[in-house]
């Protein structure tokens, strides 16, 4: 518990220092490097992908990253960007695994395109929240916004869930998770989420008062429990623990991005369809 905290502390500590002085390109740049992190324990637990293609699946996923906020720079759609890389991703994949050993040809393509879709095309939707309004500061604080949304959901979960505990819900994935520390989390997530846009209110859009971002953060942080338990499924057929050793009192990358894997993509098309339309 100690060594959780102080990782916690430490973690939030250096994100809001370095996004209080670099600023948004440091945010994205933060996120592409816990994705492409993430995405190599992935392939680490998985275990079946060659290095060529575990290679050729890193640098597609920094580039979907990373290249979305650039195109935006230079007057391209970053969501247009976004999804030509991922297929551009696919291909790119598909033809480096053609040249693995035929043994290992469809395990190597497997888990190279998962290690894609499910780890760096989710978190890559940080790029495109961070783009939805104009100017970077309020892209930051909107992007910010959905960090600790998720976030709150997991600390409230394992509150909750260590005091209250009492009912399992996926005991033949993750054994320690249970009702009440869902709802634990998400009244946790819904009430920072509010508090969150009460601080910042004059930093996020006009759209973004308190009680609308209580109703937004509810969905995002339900989307974040298949999305722990997504990691806790990787890790239970590696039979792992954690994904890394990384963070003390974490576990690596994977362990600390598992729960923003479906809930950024969530988060964008909530942000997108309320604050744009």
């Amino acid at each position: 518990m100690i060594r959780r905290t102080v990782s916690t502390v430490t973690l939030w500590g250096a994100l809001g220092a370095i996004l209080y002085f670099f600023g948004a390109a440091a945010g994205i740049w933060l996120v592409a490097a816990l994705a492409v992190a993430s995405q190599y324990e992935f392939y680490r637990l998985a275990g079946t992908a060659d290095r060529p293609v575990r290679c050729a699946g890193l640098i597609a996923g920094a580039l979907l990253l990373v290249a979305p906020f650039y195109a935006a720079l230079g007057d391209w759609d970053p969501v247009t960007t976004g999804l030509s890389l991922f297929a551009l991703g696919l291909i790119g994949l598909a033809l480096v695994a053609l040249a693995s050993p035929l043994e290992s040809r469809i395990d190597s393509l497997s888990s190279g395109v998962l290690g894609f879709a499910l780890v760096a095309f989710p978190l890559h939707f940080f790029s495109q929240i961070l783009l939805l309004v104009e100017g970077g500061a309020q892209g930051l604080i909107l992007a910010l916004w959905v960090v600790v949304t998720v976030k709150f959901t997991d600390i409230g979960a394992y509150l909750a869930g260590s005091f209250l505990g009492r009912h399992k819900m996926a005991p033949s994935l993750s054994p320690g998770k249970t009702w009440e520390g869902v709802a634990g989390g998400l009244l946790a997530s819904v009430l920072m989420a509010a508090v969150f846009a009460a601080v910042f209110r004059q930093a996020l859009p006009e759209a973004m008062h308190p009680l609308a971002a209580a109703g937004l953060a509810l969905p995002i942080a339900a989307a974040s429990i298949p999305s722990d338990l997504l990691e806790s499924l990787f890790k239970r057929a590696a039979g792992a623990k954690d994904s890394g050793r990384t963070i003390p009192g974490i576990g690596g990358a994977y362990d600390l991005s598992d729960s923003l894997v479906l809930s950024a993509p969530m988060a964008f098309i909530l942000l997108k369809l309320f604050i744009t339309g």
